[in-house]
């Protein structure tokens, strides 16, 4: 009886140290807790870097003397009048603003000059129709100064065709009769049209 109760003591003794060995040593914890160490250290250094960064090349800045770009050209139409009595001629020109920084350069000459006269949705006169000796003018545009036609061109209030230049042209209407130009230089249009009446 005595000694049987001294081996169920040395049993859990025994137990207990094994319970205290195994959790100082923690059995299946060497590469495998590496292992997740490192996956830890790896996911944290992807989060940290983070997606990648997608560069987009930019423009080229422009410099003085490129071509002139829709961004930077401002054209518009005018007229000497925005009225104009029975037998007054409208004088038609247009002014040219670089807008941007640089200076920048057109063909601002006749030849790539078109003025358009219309009165609601019909044409009535462009300037091309019966054109005569039309230049090239290469033109550098100062950035906020305007330039303006030297010479305004007379439109004689007739109809214009290219199959009427030989001969007599139909007059427009007038009696106050409302006009609108609209100019185009080099490709570059006036983004509005200037209006005027004609008596």
């Amino acid at each position: 009886m005595y000694r049987r109760r001294r081996l169920i003591v040395l049993l859990g003794l025994v137990a207990v140290i094994i319970a205290i060995v195994l959790v100082i040593v923690r059995p299946g914890s060497g590469q495998g807790d590496e292992a997740d160490a490192a996956g830890t250290a790896s996911s944290a250094t992807t989060d940290e870097t983070g997606p990648a960064q997608t560069v987009i090349p930019t423009e080229p800045a422009a410099a003085d003397g490129d071509a002139c770009t829709p961004e930077q050209v401002l054209v518009e139409a005018v007229t000497d009048k925005t009225v104009y009595e029975s037998g007054e001629q409208p004088q038609l020109s247009v002014t040219i603003t670089n807008t941007g920084g640089n200076l920048c350069v057109l063909n601002a000459g006749t030849s790539a000059q078109v003025f358009t006269i219309t009165s609601g949705e019909e044409p009535y006169w462009t300037s091309t129709d019966c054109q005569v000796d039309p230049i090239d003018a290469e033109v550098s545009l100062t950035p906020n100064t305007p330039v303006s036609s030297s010479v305004p061109i007379v439109w004689d209030r007739t109809r214009s065709s290219v199959d009427s230049c030989d001969g007599p042209r139909e007059a427009v209407p007038a009696e106050g009769a409302s006009y609108h130009l609209s100019v185009t230089v080099d490709g570059f249009a006036s983004v509005t049209t200037k209006q005027f009446q004609l008596y």
